[in-house]
């Protein structure tokens, strides 16, 4: 494996008709490290997560993951690969039940031949024990998802980008929307991914969890990179300052 930066981009740029959404992005993800991505509304904080993760093809410029040029088709073609995206939306199934949304594209069946049926206690024994990686409290595994908190609905989906075995994780927003209490879960969650020496890139547009979990942050404006740093030193009164002037 490459002793480089895990996830590197080359002159990105993606075009929406006369938009030029991202302008040229070079960007270097460190192995293990958490690092944010920032800027004003229209800065393509958007576009770059969706290009990085397959959801959208680049209009020009190269990915590489490893060290190595690639191509996704999907995010489910990124995550086969080892790169996981959580959306804001989660993309859960509330209906169904922890154990089914943690390994939703990857179930464990039991039987002989053709006559296959879902494990459902085997893939509530490993959902389980994702979780506890984690340090969450959920232990009923039939539960639906959709009885869950914010904070838990998103333990369950970095569990099952654990399941995957993501070495690379990008976050869309993850706390927006939540209370104090239950942006302080994510934190947590976000820290443990970290502790078990998974990359995570958060886009975020709250500075107390770019601070408070962040390496290094970069501010995107007009599609550009417009800032570099690490987030040592920084408070977020100083890295909203930064997100202001860079739109300026």
């Amino acid at each position: 494996m490459s002793t480089g930066p895990i996830l590197a981009l080359r002159g990105l740029a993606k075009r929406y008709g006369a938009v030029e959404a991202l302008r040229g992005v070079d960007l270097d993800v460190a192995r293990g490290e958490v690092l944010a991505i920032c800027g004003d509304n229209g800065a393509g904080k958007s576009s770059l997560l969706k290009v990085a993760s397959g959801a959208e093809p680049p209009s020009a410029g190269e990915i590489s993951l490893d060290g190595r040029a690639v191509s996704f088709r999907s995010p489910h073609d990124a995550l086969g690969m080892g790169l996981a995206t959580i959306y804001q939306d989660l993309a859960l199934a509330p209906r169904l039940s922890i154990a089914q949304n943690v390994y939703m594209g990857s179930e464990l069946t039991r039987g002989v031949g053709p006559l296959r049926l879902l494990d459902k206690a085997a893939m509530a024994r490993g959902a389980r024990a994702l979780l506890a990686r984690l340090n969450s409290t959920l232990d009923d595994m039939a539960a639906p998802v959709e009885h869950l908190s914010g904070g838990q609905r998103q333990a369950v989906a970095i569990a099952r980008a654990l399941r995957w075995d993501a070495r690379l994780v990008l976050m869309d927003e993850p706390t927006a929307a939540l209370g104090v209490r239950e942006s302080a879960q994510v934190r947590e969650l976000i820290l443990r991914l970290k502790q078990e020496g998974r990359t995570v890139v958060l886009v975020s547009h709250d500075m107390r969890d770019v601070v408070a979990v962040a390496d290094r942050v970069v501010i995107l404006a007009g599609g550009r990179k417009a800032q570099e740093r690490p987030v040592d030193g920084l408070d977020a009164t100083d890295l909203t300052r930064l997100v202001m002037n860079a739109a300026a």
